[in-house]
């Protein structure tokens, strides 16, 4: 045993002279002697502080799991705030202290925390059910910080719950400047402390959480660069910043989730007959929905402002604090924004490592790991409508090492020629997808912004403050134009900023996105003016006092647009005559930057901004002449510029001229941009906001033209969009489906505010069905469509299917619904609230006769407003209700309705769940209506009584043309039922019965009143328990059946 131990003492030695860098073999006896350790500390302490905070309490753990250190050691060497070089000092001397011994553990325990190499062994050695549970979480300490590190908020949750663990104990433990792995130690300190069953619990849960991914490789250089990466991410990610850094916001505090669903379009990725399937951040690599399985790109799609940005930060804080996403072992941030500015050829090698995080030591072999194991990759890439170069396939590059351009590398990183295997995540606009590029995605999702309670959550999160949040949602609900716009985050937040002037200062009530960016541009000047030295509010007095501030800012966001630039350097602000007082105005921020520069660029708080202030810059610059503006509002191709033909093509080039410049940056602006910054010019010349800007104008008159020009321009171009919609086909209706641009051209109307103008904008207009599916409709655009077509003079079918409209959005169009006709609403995320507003209003509506809502979130909790719209209104003709929520007791309700309604033609219950109660109820009720032709009751758990019930709705019934039973459980009982029903029925044409487990049994029944019955035209079977031989008999004996 002496020998044993004097060989472990020479082994620690050698592993300690190798540790500080000698050469193996030179160790000795003595250098584990307290005067060798003693000798050596300033080395030590170097290597104790070349790592992060994270390793040095990795070994913390180890010699607090061997004893080496007391809890009282621990608790000093645990102090919040020193540095840790200081730390590293303070456990030199502990462990001298403690004589060879303590330093020869400590040679060990670096040894340990830089391999990690027994946490796996340990994570299953020891007794969940110890009596001594304290005792043993120290002893496992490392195994169980690491089983913690990836479930520490569950698991923190669940002790809350179960009322180990406090409400401050736990929201100390989530303090956002803690990693998940800090969070874990402080939960074990927790449990060491508190004699409430506490250690037991973890004791017992943790044994039962899934061991950690390992990594692949024992590459130290791997470890290391994965540890600074994790480190620099969190850092990137933890905060929001506004007013330029002076204030943050941590993400942690105020993220709220938004609305993620599963793109679908020509029946992609789903039945026609379901509603798109809804994600969480978490599930956005599941398996569901994939639309090219070879691929590796996953589209994120949002409109600006829709919180693409903010959720890519979320998930890569997630990744960096260990709570989701560690299938990734990498993860390499980018902004396509900043991407476009590098002008040198790129490799990926360089791109990885230049543009995101340096590896300290062995690139090159951590660059070999990730191309041999790019499953454990991510790369994300924010905002590819900023980046100028439009998707190609046509240059392939297929070497990681070889450099080429940006956009090249990019694109053949999307494709999967580069990194093969590794995910990647973009977002965009909708505007900047082309067909081409969704060939290479695996999948694509759409990001809605904020459904109704996410805005109230959001605003709850911002302000903790006692009665601050609630009425602030008060106030939104009784204004329901600025309730629809706060369905985009970017509005949430700047409702959240400007609380105080909303609630306090008489702000008003905005109604139109020009309303809300005024309204912040005074909270911003307000915030950057000396207290009481301004009125709070945005009077000219305190405009014209910054109007210098505005017009730099304005040039330089146009300018910025024209040439596609978002992130301005030092000289690029110079040349826009930007200075400290500018900046501090808080419109301009850091970019988030880890690339090489040695100075941060600027960028504007958001796209949306900058596409405000370069409308302000054409609103009160008195260089800017009407012309510029003729053709602003004309609709174009997507790639074409909105102002490519604004001037002869002769005046644009080398002019020296302000206008020619400001033409030749409006040719080259990218569209998408464009329209917004067009819309928020038409705010500003609204009436509201004439006076205000006219003294801000050294020629009001000039501002007049510019208003008397802009709007029209705008009218023009909605004549002429509406008189390019071809004849209606002989014998239907005349339809328009919306081109691009209709409905930016609908929300630059808005923003003026002009009933003139949107009365003369549909004057003639005859179309009978406006079709507007997956357009993005959402509250915004609802507000818009009901503020132009409410001066319709003839009813019209508005088809809004696939959108994001929402309970808001509804209430947003209940001014226009006299005139319409029919509303087509599937897939928009409505509850009952919503279609109850509906109802509501629609009983005062003679115009509308048809009602579709399928794909929905309705329950029974709308029925009885259903039932009453059926009884009130006696020309209603449909009412389409499928694949919602609605069960027995919806239906009975509903039924009541239907007993007093003579007109009723179409009803459409499939998807729901009805069950035989339900059945039973519509059917007594439709035994004695005369006008229904058309019912369908797929998928709704109908079985042999309901059967039954319905067979005897067919023996009364002398209206109804077709019945739709597919999917459902009738069996040959049901079957057998509705037969007997047919054979007196004299008005059924076609009945579908695909998928009801019926057997030969059953087709004999139909067969037998089939011969009584001369009347029906198609019996469908599809998808019955039939043999090859019975289907052909079948067939032969009635061509009626359809197998």
């Amino acid at each position: 045993l002496p020998g044993s131990y004097d060989s472990c003492r020479r082994d620690s030695a050698e592993r300690f002279s190798v540790l500080l860098g000698d050469p193996p073999g030179a160790s000795s006896y003595e250098m584990c002697t307290q005067e060798a350790f003693q000798t050596q500390r300033s080395q030590l302490v170097g290597l104790l502080v070349s790592g992060s905070l994270e390793g040095f309490e990795s070994i913390l753990d180890w010699l607090l799991s061997w004893e080496v250190l007391s809890w009282e050691d621990y608790e000093g060497l645990s102090l919040l705030g020193q540095p840790l070089s200081y730390l590293a000092r303070r456990l030199l001397d502990t462990v001298w202290n403690k004589g060879t011994w303590g330093c020869e553990q400590l040679v060990a325990a670096v040894r340990e925390a830089q391999t990690d190499c027994q946490a796996l062994e340990l994570s299953s050695c020891w007794d969940p059910h110890s009596p001594h549970p304290a005792r043993d979480l120290q002893s496992h300490r490392p195994a169980i910080v690491r089983r913690l590190y990836s479930h520490v908020e569950d698991v923190l949750n669940l002790a809350w719950e179960q009322g180990f663990i406090s409400q401050y104990e736990r929201d100390e433990i989530r303090l956002p400047i803690f990693t998940s792995s800090q969070r874990a130690r402080r939960l074990l300190d927790l449990a060491t402390v508190k004699a409430n069953g506490l250690a037991a619990f973890l004791l017992r849960h943790v044994q039962e959480l899934p061991v950690p991914l390992a990594m692949p490789s024992e590459d130290a250089a791997c470890k290391k660069y994965m540890s600074k990466l994790r480190t620099t991410i969190s850092s990137q990610s933890r905060f929001l910043s506004t007013y330029d850094g002076a204030e943050n916001l941590c993400l942690e505090e105020i993220y709220t989730e938004n609305v993620l669903e599963i793109r679908t379009e020509m029946g992609l990725a789903r039945s026609p007959q379901k509603s798109p399937a809804t994600l969480s951040l978490e599930e956005l690599f599941s398996t569901c929905g994939h639309l090219n399985e070879d691929a590796d790109t996953v589209l994120v799609v949002g409109e600006a402002g829709s919180g693409k940005s903010t959720l890519l930060q979320r998930m890569h804080l997630l990744w960096a604090s260990g709570r989701d996403f560690q299938e990734f072992l990498f993860v390499f941030p980018f902004s396509c924004r900043q991407l476009q500015c590098v002008a040198k050829p790129l490799s990926v090698q360089m791109l990885l490592f230049e543009h995101c995080c340096w590896p300290d030591f062995g690139q090159q072999e951590v660059f070999q790991f990730l191309l041999d194991h790019p499953n454990r990759v991510l790369l994300t890439f924010d905002g590819f409508d900023e980046f100028r170069f439009r998707f190609s396939d046509h240059e392939r590059h297929c070497s990681p090492t070889d450099p080429t351009s940006v956009q090249n590398l990019l694109f053949n990183l999307l494709q999967g020629n580069l990194l093969k295997n590794a995910r990647k995540v973009l977002t965009s606009r909708p505007d900047a997808v082309s067909a081409l590029l969704r060939k290479y995605l695996r999948l694509e999702i759409n990001l809605k912004g904020f459904s109704e309670e996410g805005i109230e959550l959001y605003l709850r999160k911002c302000h903790r403050e006692p009665g601050v949040a609630d009425r602030l949602i008060r106030l939104l609900k009784t204004t329901s134009a600025l309730h629809g716009l706060c369905h985009l985050p970017v509005v949430s937040w700047m409702v959240s900023k400007c609380h105080q002037e909303l609630l306090l200062h008489g702000g008003g009530s905005p109604k139109t996105s020009t309303d809300m960016y005024l309204l912040i541009l005074q909270h911003f000047l307000l915030h950057a003016s000396p207290p009481d030295s301004v009125p709070h509010s945005l009077g000219s007095h305190l405009l014209r006092g910054r109007l210098p501030t505005l017009l730099h800012l304005g040039w330089l966001a146009l300018w910025g647009l024209g040439m596609c630039c978002y992130v301005f350097s030092a000289k690029q602000l110079q040349a826009a005559h930007i200075d400290d007082e500018d900046i501090s105005l808080g419109f301009l921020v850091h970019a988030k930057s880890v690339g090489p520069g040695s100075t941060t660029p600027l960028e504007f708080l958001h796209i949306t901004f900058q596409c405000f202030f370069a409308a302000l810059y054409l609103v009160l610059s008195t260089d800017v002449s009407p012309s510029l503006l003729r053709q602003l509002f004309i609709c174009h191709g997507p790639r074409s510029s909105l102002l490519a033909r604004l001037l002869p093509t002769t005046c644009v080039p080398r002019s020296e001229r302000k206008e020619g410049s400001l033409a030749a940056l409006l040719q080259e602006a990218e569209p998408h941009n464009l329209q917004i910054t067009a819309a928020f010019l038409a705010g500003l010349l609204s009436r509201e906001h004439r006076g205000l800007l006219a003294e801000c104008q050294a020629n009001e008159e000039a501002l007049l033209r510019l208003q008397g020009r802009a709007q029209g321009c705008l009218s023009r171009s909605l004549h002429q969009h509406f008189r390019s919609i071809p004849p209606a086909v002989p014998g239907e209706a005349k339809s328009m489906h919306a081109m691009p641009g209709f409905l930016w051209l609908i929300r630059s109307l808005y923003e003026m505010q002009e009933e003139r103008l949107a009365r003369e904008a549909v004057r003639g207009l005859t179309v009978g069905h406006l079709k507007l599916t997956f357009c993005g409709v959402g509250p915004p655009e609802c507000a818009a469509l009901a503020f132009v077509l409410r001066h319709l003079r003839r009813p019209v079918a508005l088809q809004l299917d696939h959108n994001s409209v929402g309970d808001i959005g509804v209430e947003q169009l209940l001014p226009c619904l006299s005139v319409c006709k029919a509303l087509y609403l599937r897939d928009n995320n409505i509850s009952d609230r919503g279609i109850c507003k509906l109802i509501e209003h629609a009983l005062h509506c003679e115009q509308l006769q048809k009602l579709a809502l399928f794909n929905n979130k309705l329950t029974d909790g709308c029925a009885h407003s259903m039932a009453r719209l059926l009884a009130c209104k006696q020309n209603f003709l449909a009412l389409r209700l499928g694949n919602n929520h609605i069960t027995a007791a919806g239906a009975q309700a509903l039924a009541e309705g239907l007993r007093a309604n003579t007109s009723l033609q179409f009803l459409g219950f499939w998807g729901n769940k009805v069950g035989d109660e339900g059945a039973q109820a519509l059917a007594e009720a439709l035994g004695d209506h005369q006008s229904l032709r058309w019912l369908s009751l797929v998928g709704n758990d109908i079985g042999s009584v309901g059967a039954r019930a319905l067979a005897l709705m067919l023996e009364k019934n002398v209206a109804l043309e077709e019945l739709c039973l597919e999917e459902n459980h009738l069996q040959d009982e049901g079957v057998c039922s509705l037969a007997k029903g047919l054979e007196r029925n004299s008005s059924l044409k076609v009945l579908k019965l695909s998928n009801n487990c019926i057997t030969y049994l059953g087709a004999e029944g139909l067969l037998q009143a089939l011969e009584k019955n001369d009347t029906i035209l198609e019996v469908w079977l599809r998808g019955n328990t039939f043999s090859l031989e019975e289907m052909e008999r079948l067939s032969q004996r009635d061509t009626r059946l359809l197998l």
